[in-house]
């Protein structure tokens, strides 16, 4: 067992450092030069730790003087220090979107690390404690400078800015410092929320996760050229590369590879994991029928599992058939006499991706099979009570599988011709429907109207889909029939244009143009004039095209002959006169009221077919997701565009500050894709070279550039933006790129079926991330008018930075209808050659 020791786990070289370390037969040492280049980034890092520091220190003092001040304890006095609970609690006064003492534990972390903040008796870890105590190093590293007090408050708020992003990984590196038996259950919390994240550890289960959570333990190694191992050497340590990387070096070939973040080494101490596996295995239970396995359940540790069963269940399905799986979900929904018990997550979660593992005919059949159940055993009544209780519950989650496909049920025939024929079976039992009329009644009284049931019953009458009508007065959704007008082009760039159903194979678009019988292709060109010729049986190109991507119809041997058009270069001439006219917030209202008719429109199970591939859905459409997605590279664009289109130095400065400060109004509206689609675009290449341009921004503004560029840190999985959004609360728009990547993660890094059985928690993962879609929509958006929006209301963490979002051009305003009319019809130039160009010419 001693395998399970915390040394034998895993390696995170030094958090600040990013040296690489070294597996090797033979000596390795990197350059000097690169060694040059990671010294200055971490002299730079330390530098302004050491400038937060100083910042906390003088309010600290200024504020709440007698914070710092002898002690004593068991009979001896430390001079001079603070009480680590103190801290803490002097520390969530100043940033009240901390939500736990553990953030404020890892910010002070960071400055034990550096060594500004120390513990009387020299510990490494700081302990949220009366009884522990701690010294600034005010000597060492001058915290006692003079600030100017006009600036001190938008410097603390910048300070806690960056503590509170390097803030987890201390807290991370702290918990790992431990001894596995010290660890507290919001620790191993904290390192198996890490664990999801890793690459490396994608393909565990659930539990194998969280039994890893308890023997994984931090190694640094500051020092390049540190030899991990070596050739030969027998492997006792699983090792995943937290921060820096690890070149592999063989005897004979020299170097082989190199290692990056999130990846492993040293497999073969995996075969030690068995230990950890069979210990999950005592948890398991398997159901076999004729010898096979046809269910396996994991015993939940708790009422409520992460990511697991919800209150229902005493075990949570791992894997097995769908129609067990089915089965047990089924078991698990219970019954009060209103039938108003919440539904166990994993209800949803198995509604949300059924029809990766099981179409809707093969769901409509087990349905079918369940719902007239039998009891083989006991007395009338009682057989005829669990008849009841259970067709109750096939209607049940019936009615929540419409609440949550809604209409798009209406256009799966299979699944429309089923719920009619159980509409009407329903509807000739008496005492069922009667039942579900007096639940029905009852929840109307208490106002407690749950979506399913809810469309079972409207008024007492029996229609599956009496609430799934479509808002009025809203950007509709794309449905899988609609028609939509196909413009495409002919070797001469001439158009033609046909009204066709979205999901129209690729062979039917030709046919429609060309006689049958010629060798014509459907090519798709972008604006750089790369093609790309698409397959015949391939379905709904047209709304899967690209930004400023194009379809063209030719012979096989006019392919290389096409040329990108006109409009695909994008605009000669930029707007900047139209948006000198504009207050900024007044277009990032318009952005956020468009952006989130695009988000609802979008169904959250369009992410599950575009992940898992649409064509293996049959009549599946993801058109709604793709123009969101497209929507973001456009607005992306839009500001590199504009900016390299602007040649008057003077306007150029102006119009990238306005496009700083719409970044700030959509940040605080909560519309987390644009605020990074503008981001994404001020860090494009083309801007950033803009050195004149940078230099006219006034310093307060690029402070607030700096502060959101933080958000922007893709290191550790994206962390900065994880912790920003976890604040928040709904309505809001996530950033749906990452999100898209988060679900490839999961899917790429787990198999479908395990040993022949769907692999359940796979599908419970997808669903998890998901359902983020679900509740960033579940309170309602009002949409903004001029002057008045969410960023009246709403801030996305701390004590905002307030700066004007209006400049001396913005009067007279423009109408709402004309700027609504800009935002929905930009144009952009997304050839980032040309825009480097364009940026070249100008400066």
């Amino acid at each position: 067992m001693h395998l399970f020791r915390s040394h034998n786990y895993q390696v995170f070289p030094d958090r600040y450092s990013g040296e690489t370390p070294t597996i090797r037969g033979i000596s390795w040492t990197p350059l000097p030069e690169t060694l040059d280049l990671k010294d200055t980034m971490k002299q730079f890092l330390s530098d302004r730790v050491v400038k937060a520091a100083r910042s906390l220190y003088s309010v600290m003092t200024e504020r709440n003087p007698g914070l710092i001040r002898d002690r004593k304890h068991h009979l001896k006095t430390y001079r001079q220090c603070c009480s680590g609970k103190e801290l803490v609690d002097w520390l969530m006064k100043q940033n009240d979107c901390l939500q736990s003492r553990s953030q404020a534990v890892g910010m002070w972390q960071v400055l034990v690390d550096e060594g500004i903040l120390v513990h009387v008796k020299q510990e490494l870890n700081f302990h949220d404690k009366d009884t522990q105590f701690y010294r600034f190093k005010d000597s060492e590293f001058g915290l006692s400078l003079i600030t100017n007090e006009k600036d001190s408050e938008d410097e603390l708020q910048e300070s806690l800015s960056l503590l509170s992003q390097l803030g987890p990984d201390a807290l991370l590196a702290m918990i790992l410092r431990k001894c596995p038996n010290q660890r507290s259950a919001e620790d191993l919390e904290v390192i198996y929320e890490e664990l999801l994240h890793v690459k490396a550890a994608a393909h565990l289960s659930t539990s194998v996760r969280k039994e890893l959570a308890a023997v994984l333990v931090f190694e640094s190694h500051a020092k390049a050229g540190t030899v991990l191992f070596s050739q030969g050497d027998k492997g006792t340590s699983w090792y995943i590369i937290w921060k820096g990387s690890v070149n592999v070096i063989t005897h004979g070939k020299g170097l082989v590879t190199t290692l990056h973040e999130g990846e492993d080494f040293g497999q073969l101490a995996l075969l030690n994991l068995s230990f950890i596996v069979c210990d999950v295995e005592a948890n398991t239970v398997r159901l076999e029928e004729h010898g096979k396995t046809v269910l396996v359940l994991e015993k939940s540790a708790g009422s409520a599992e992460q990511g697991g069963a919800g209150t229902n269940s005493k075990y949570t399905v791992m894997s097995g058939t769908p129609e067990k799986i089915l089965e047990h979900l089924l078991e698990t929904i219970k019954l009060d006499s209103n039938g108003n018990d919440a539904i166990d997550p994993c209800v949803s979660d198995f509604l949300l991706t059924h029809k990766v593992f099981m179409p809707s005919s093969q769901l409509c059949s087990a349905l079918q099979h369940q719902y007239p159940a039998e009891l083989s055993e006991g007395s009338d009544q009682e057989k005829a009570a669990y008849v009841l209780n259970t067709k109750q519950k096939v209607v049940k989650l019936i009615g929540q599988w419409v609440a949550l496909y809604g209409l798009l049920l209406k256009e799966d025939p299979v699944a429309l011709e089923f719920l009619e024929r159980l509409k009407k079976e329903v509807a000739a039992d008496f005492r069922l429907f009667s039942l579900l009329k007096e639940q029905f009644r009852e929840r109307r009284r208490t106002k407690v109207l749950e979506n399913g049931y809810q469309s079972l019953c409207r008024n007492l009458q029996f229609d599956w889909f009496s609430n799934c009508e479509e808002p009025v007065g809203r950007l509709q959704p794309i449905r899988p029939h609609d028609k939509v007008l196909y413009e495409i082009y002919k070797p001469d760039n001439k158009p033609l244009t046909l009204m066709l159903p979205i999901n129209t194979s690729v062979q039917d678009v030709i046919s429609a143009i060309v006689k049958p019988g010629g060798d014509h292709i459907l090519v798709k060109m972008n604006s750089t004039g790369e093609r790309a010729q698409l397959k015949l049986d391939a379905t709904a190109v047209y709304t899967a095209l690209g930004l400023n991507e194009r379809l063209f119809i030719c012979t096989s041997s006019q392919v290389e002959q096409l040329m990108p058009l006109t409009e695909q270069q994008g605009p000669e001439q930029g707007t900047t006169d139209i948006l000198e006219q504009m207050g900024s917030k007044d277009i990032a209202n318009e952005l956020t009221n468009y952006d989130w008719e695009l988000f609802t429109a979008m169904h959250e199970v369009e992410l599950v077919y575009y992940i898992f591939g649409r064509h293996k859905f049959q009549g599946a459409i993801t058109a709604n997701l793709e123009r969101f997605v497209r929507r973001f590279n456009e607005v992306q664009y839009w500001v590199v565009t504009e900016l390299c289109l602007c040649e008057d130095l003077v306007k150029r400065a102006l119009l990238l500050k306005k496009f700083i400060k719409i970044a700030a109004v959509l940040k605080e509206q909560r519309n987390l894709n644009s605020f990074f689609a503008v981001m994404f675009g001020l860090s494009n290449s083309a801007v950033q070279r803009l050195y004149k341009t940078w230099e006219r921004i006034p310093s307060k503004i690029k402070r607030i550039y700096c502060a959101y560029e933080r958000l922007m840190d893709p290191s550790r999985n994206h962390r900065a933006y994880r912790l920003t959004v976890a604040k928040l609360s709904p309505p809001y728009i996530p950033f749906m790129p990452l999100l898209l990547k988060d679900v490839t993660f999961i899917h790429e890094g787990n198999p479908n079926y395990v040993d022949k059985l769907v692999n359940f928690e796979k599908m419970r993962m997808i669903a998890k991330t998901v359902k983020i879609v679900r509740g960033c929509r579940s309170q309602p958006y009002m949409p903004s008018s001029p002057q008045r929006g969410l960023a009246d209301r709403m801030f996305l963490e701390g004590p905002a930075t307030r700066i004007s979002t209006y400049s001396d051009h913005a009067l007279p305003l423009r109408s709402s209808s004309n700027i609504r009319h800009y935002i929905q019809n930009l144009k952009v130039t997304d050839n980032q050659r040309k825009l480097t160009q364009l940026s070249r010419t100008i400066e």
